[in-house]
């Protein structure tokens, strides 16, 4: 136990995670997910924002077992090496309201960075517009940091504060197990699924529930995290999460050359859409509010995991945001941003700037 510890905390260990998550977000794929949708965080918070009923878009609504099981399989690390840590108190409403930010700047893209990477791995040209954004955004939020940004110090609390938004999970899959998709239908009891577009698209239950396990006990043990990887190498120019990053597109990469799902090109690609210049606002805004929140969205699902109750709340305002995307007409699709989806951006830019400055303390 003591070696498999070191081992992630190495240069290697970082490497295989993200080799590990190329691999299987491009078998989950020909598996059944969405084309260049493996693995998306946004994405399939949105669809559980939809089979909840929080938005009636009807293509994309299905409980995704990866989710469940990144929050679960991070618990269980967490208990595992003894580092479950209920916490909670730092800035709770500014955490909410920067997960749904998050999210309609990633609606308006289509994707969170792992989707932004697992796009570009498939060949996707748009999601280049998309990464550059992201990049942006979280070096706007270096900007922040260095002047003294912070939302001050969680406090430890009440292990059951811990344990609120895994239990939730839990019962998102129990409710799987008791209202389970029947084919053709829209509504299984309390539950809605979509019986076309990329709701529709899934592989089956256990494989997804087993490898989102996986990779939420992979991520716990090395801090896997996109937005922490560029956060890092702006600050300090330290490699080490980068380098997980890169291994995930490189090996994404190389197994969709392998299956033949590595297509090049801009136009129709799946579930993206063309405006370059919101793409990369899009984005923009995702990368300024997950730096601002000290997190990419699937690291905020692993702290939830391993006891934070301030990364449980910045998730839940993400399914919240991805309700309001789509009722709204905030997100995307592939002919083009929604009706009010620029405008959003504009508007969660100029909240999360002044988030950013108004949450700053002196730097001596």
């Amino acid at each position: 136990m003591g070696s498999l510890k070191t081992f992630f905390s190495t240069r290697w260990g970082i490497v295989s995670v993200g080799a590990f998550i190329g691999v299987f977000a491009s078998l989950l794929q020909r598996w059944g997910n969405p084309a260049n949708m493996g693995i998306c965080v946004a994405c399939f918070e949105r669809d559980i924002a939809g089979t909840l009923g929080l938005h009636r878009a009807a293509v994309v609504q299905y409980m995704r077992p990866e989710i469940i099981g990144f929050v679960l399989g991070s618990l269980i690390a967490a208990y595992a090496f003894k580092e479950f840590r209920a916490r909670a108190g730092s800035a709770p409403i500014v955490r909410f309201l920067l997960g749904v930010f998050a999210m309609i700047g990633a609606l308006v893209f289509l994707g969170c960075p792992w989707r932004a990477m697992l796009r570009f791995a498939g060949g996707d040209g748009n999601a280049i517009f998309g990464l550059l954004g992201l990049i942006g955004g979280v070096w706007i939020g270096t900007l922040f940091l260095r002047g003294g940004y912070n939302l001050g110090r969680s406090q430890t609390t009440h292990t059951s504060v811990g344990w609120l938004l895994p239990l939730t999970m839990l019962g998102f899959f129990v409710l799987m197990l008791i209202f389970p998709q029947i084919q053709g239908q829209e509504k299984s009891g309390v539950l809605l699924y979509s019986i076309k577009g990329p709701g529709s698209m899934h592989a089956p239950l256990f494989v997804s529930l087993v490898i989102g396990l996986c990779i939420g006990f992979l991520a716990q043990r090395s801090r896997f995290c996109t937005m922490g990887a560029i956060r890092d190498f702006v600050l300090f120019r330290h490699t080490h999460l980068l380098s997980g990053a890169i291994a995930l597109v490189v090996v994404a990469f190389i197994i969709n050359l392998i299956l033949g799902q590595f297509h090049p090109g801009f136009a129709k690609q799946p579930v993206a859409h063309t405006m370059g210049l919101w793409n990369f606002g899009g984005m923009v805004l995702a990368g300024l509010a997950f730096a601002l929140a000290g997190g990419c969205p699937g690291r905020q699902l692993f702290l939830a995991g391993e006891g934070d109750g301030d990364a449980g709340v910045f998730v839940l305002g993400m399914i919240v945001g991805a309700g309001f995307a789509h009722n709204f007409g905030l997100a995307s699709s592939p002919d083009g941003v929604g009706p009010y989806g620029i405008a959003a951006v504009i508007i969660g830019l100029l909240s999360c700037l002044f988030i950013g400055f108004t949450m700053r303390k002196e730097v001596a």
